[in-house]
């Protein structure tokens, strides 16, 4: 429809109509006019705040929807933010799990280590102690059977001592007429 036809209110109020013999109550045409050219103009006014309000209504659409693309763009980073800060924590989590297994290794075997060496000084203490009993009782032994020696040769030799001097102290003793003390008499019977 390239040859639009538009008509407005100017347009009505301006129109003449040709008198003809019998026509319309030119009145009444008049009046009719006026009330026409004011609706139209009612409805002119109204249609270009209807347009006035759908440019408003379009651009607050246009702003709704960038911002829409901007939340959802937002979101969406939002949520790639979150799966690799996710990723990021699992990684440095398993980081720390293998770090921590590993120090757990370390002093496990450090631990056993120092078992080792603890057991090997308690079996080096053992035999130490093993080999002074041993020492100890061997030197005890020499000291006793140098004791029962030392006893033995000392009982003969005292036992001859003390008899001379029980047999001179008898011959004293007849003189004087004296008993023997009885310590003299239990030495001289060993």
């Amino acid at each position: 429809m390239s040859d639009e036809f538009r008509l407005t209110p100017l347009d009505v109020r301006k129109s003449e109509f040709r008198k003809a013999m019998r026509g319309y109550d030119a009145g009444s045409v008049e009046d009719f006019r006026s009330r026409v050219a004011d609706e139209f103009e009612r409805v002119v006014r109204e249609k270009i705040a209807l347009e006035e309000r759908l440019r408003v209504v379009e651009a607050q659409l246009d702003d709704y929807r960038q911002r829409d693309r901007a939340m959802n763009d937002a979101l969406i980073a939002a949520q790639q933010m979150r799966s690799d800060i996710r990723e990021a924590a699992e990684r440095e989590a398993q980081l720390l799990m293998r770090e921590a297994e590993a120090e757990a290794d370390r002093r496990l075997e450090k631990a056993r280590r120092e078992l080792e060496r603890i057991e090997q000084a308690g079996l080096e203490l053992s035999r130490r102690h093993s080999a002074y009993l041993t020492s100890l009782r061997a030197l005890v032994e020499r000291q006793k059977a140098e004791l029962d020696t030392l006893a033995s040769s000392d009982a003969m030799s005292l036992g001859t001592k003390v008899a001379g001097t029980i047999q001179t102290a008898q011959a004293a003793g007849e003189a004087s007429r004296k008993p023997p003390q009885k310590w003299i008499k239990s030495i001289s019977e060993e």
